[in-house]
């Protein structure tokens, strides 16, 4: 890592030590630059995100999509890489379960995201099979060790995040807290449990885990503010695929007007030409 990509991620992990920020999902370098030029500290990618913009499903239960259909590690990884050379403000990667059961495919991951620009990434405990959708909580505490050792024989500032879909595949909460809880002993710097989108759960999270907490906002258009969630003692926000979800809904809006009416009225809200030719010349 040169001088300046350790400044970056240095950076990174000085924002999870106080205080609430937002970081946005990016799945591509223009997203990431227009992001980092509306004045984010850093931004984060999106596996949903980049599977769309490659014309694929972000992934799910596996067992049930034909294996093409996943995003796989070396293309994940490249756009990563290409993310994190396009913008000058720190990246946290979205790394699913780490492309591998194994403790070792996990500490692998954590290796190649170090060595692509990332300054920080997440690891999940969701297997893709409905028959287990969880790791073994042992297994999945192992897999956090596994990276944090990575990263411990690296020397280079990186914050490594646990994540557990214990509410999103349908878990109770206590489990959700004592995984989280297992993950940041294991190693982890940050707590991620997504699906929690209620003051009275994140309130609870936040109380009953022992660490920076990440919550995830925008998946259903959340009335909760940035202010409400900094107040119940949130670390840190971010908003998964929402982002490009929305832009793609643009997108299927201007496509369907053209297609049956033949119509513009799409482009009457359009950027500028050179308002994105100044964003990306910057």
């Amino acid at each position: 890592m040169d001088t300046e990509s350790r400044a970056r991620a240095q950076r990174f992990a000085d924002l999870h030590r106080e205080g609430c920020f937002l970081l946005p999902n990016a799945w591509d370098v223009g997203s990431a630059r227009i992001l980092a030029a509306a004045g984010f500290p850093a931004v984060a990618t999106t596996s949903a995100g980049v599977a769309f913009s490659l014309g694929r499903p972000d992934h799910d239960w596996f067992a049930e999509q034909p294996s093409e259909d996943r995003v796989d590690r070396a293309t994940m990884l490249g756009r990563v890489r290409e993310i994190a050379a396009g913008i000058d403000v720190p990246l946290s990667a979205d790394l699913e379960d780490g492309w591998g059961e194994a403790p070792e495919t996990v500490a692998e991951t954590i290796s190649l995201a170090l060595a692509a620009g990332a300054a920080g990434g997440n690891i999940e405990d969701f297997t893709g099979d409905r028959a287990r959708p969880l790791y073994d909580e042992k297994l999945a505490v192992d897999r956090v060790r596994a990276a944090r050792e990575t990263l411990s024989a690296a020397g280079e500032p990186f914050v490594l995040v646990g994540r557990t879909d214990v509410l999103l595949v349908g878990g109770p909460l206590d489990e959700a807290v004592r995984r989280a809880n297992a993950y940041l002993e294991a190693g982890a710097d940050c707590a991620f449990v997504p699906g929690a989108a209620d003051a009275e759960t994140i309130g609870t999270l936040v109380r009953e885990i022992d660490g920076p907490l990440n919550v995830v906002m925008g998946l259903t258009g959340n009335a909760l503010s940035l202010d409400d969630l900094r107040e119940l003692g949130v670390r840190r926000v971010t908003v998964g695929g929402s982002i490009a979800r929305a832009m793609y809904r643009h997108l299927l809006s201007a496509a369907r007007e053209l297609a049956d009416l033949g119509t513009f009225s799409y482009a009457a809200d359009q950027l500028s030409q050179n308002e994105l030719n100044g964003i990306f010349r910057s």
